[in-house]
């Protein structure tokens, strides 16, 4: 590390290290060891300094290192602070502590923002720039005095005098989330639409804008670094917004109501539910038939002989035919002479 090349960038915004250990007491509560941590942590990329090998000086390793030490410490804290609580709570407790957001403040309160050098033109992700420099710091705690300073420096000055462990915990900052769970307990249609996309002006980051808009009534509108951020900035505002103002509640839901109307409003034209039919031929009514085998009219045809596993019933009379007086003496004769050759 080259020592030199930030005591130079130092002097921009001190007279002497002296006063840069001054300055870091009053933010962590201790003394640094070794001082050129601290430095390199609270040097922004932005400056654009490199050592004599060429390679940056910058915060953005030891912002790594501090990152994972803070899951580490906090999750360690959360654990101890809330026995009994099931991983999901701790969990969502200790990302709530160590969010982007927090660190930021955090930065803000403690007087680190100050301290940080950067080129002056990052104004506008100021409060990126300050959560970076807290982890940049706590990665600087860890080398120059171990994970157990990181642990005392997390405990005693940050969760015992800036943070209040239980409200945060407790606290709900889903914003979007509690805003879908309103307008799904009322059934109301929700959106966001984005505004706006681009890159901001003095730092080049990203930035997007979206609005809220529930049942085509348009809500508050939100931008950030990244389309969660925008959409989490732009629910908090309109949960804020149906709070304070009744009359926004009255336009969403007479919307709604205009649009469940239309949409169970009855057509005038009821559908058809006779069967369709055009499989059957029509014919006038003294229209001869035609045979499917030679289409010729059946009067001119001939009549089919009967087939021979076929019945001929033609000579079966209902009426019995009437004998003679001689037929029936012969019949009579023929049967007893029958029954006596028996």
């Amino acid at each position: 590390m080259d020592f030199r090349n930030f005591i130079d960038a130092i002097r921009l915004h001190f007279l002497d290290e002296k006063e840069m250990r001054r300055a870091l007491y009053e933010v962590m509560g201790f003394y640094p060891h070794n001082v050129s941590y601290y430095m390199q942590a609270l040097m922004h990329k932005s400056v654009g300094r490199r050592n004599e090998k060429g390679k940056p000086l910058n915060n953005e390793r030891l912002e790594f290192l501090g990152d994972a030490l803070l899951d580490a410490v906090v999750g360690h804290i959360v654990y101890d602070h809330f026995p009994g609580k099931r991983e999901g709570f701790l969990t969502n407790t200790r990302s709530k502590l160590v969010s982007r957001d927090t660190l930021g403040k955090l930065a803000e309160e403690m007087g680190l923002k100050r301290l940080i050098v950067s080129s002056g033109q990052n104004n506008a992700h100021n409060s990126y720039m300050g959560g970076n420099a807290f982890e940049a710091l706590v990665g600087a705690i860890y080398l120059d005095q171990g994970y157990d300073a990181v642990m005392r420096f997390m405990e005693k000055r940050i969760l015992a005098k800036l943070i209040n462990i239980d409200k945060v915990a407790y606290k709900e900052v889903n914003f979007k989330s509690k805003l879908l769970e309103w307008c799904q307990k009322n059934r109301v249609r929700m959106e966001f639409r984005m505004q706006k996309q681009g890159k901001d002006k003095e730092s080049g980051s990203p930035v997007f804008g979206f609005q809220v808009f529930m049942e085509g009534v348009a809500g508050e509108s939100g931008q950030g670094f990244s389309k969660k951020e925008a959409q989490q900035l732009a629910s908090e505002a309109t949960l804020k917004r149906l709070k304070r103002e009744p009359q926004f509640i009255d336009a969403i839901f007479a919307a709604k109501t205009e649009r469940t109307k239309m949409e169970e409003m009855p057509t005038m034209s009821v559908p058809d539910t006779d069967a369709d039919q055009e499989f059957i031929i029509h014919r006038e009514e003294n229209e001869p038939r035609e045979d499917k085998e030679d289409n010729k009219p059946k009067e001119d045809k001939e009549p089919m002989a009967p087939q021979a596993d076929e019945f001929d019933l033609s000579d079966i009379t209902a009426t019995p035919q009437e004998q003679s007086r001689e037929d029936i003496i012969a019949a009579a004769e023929a049967a007893a002479f029958s029954e006596d050759a028996r």
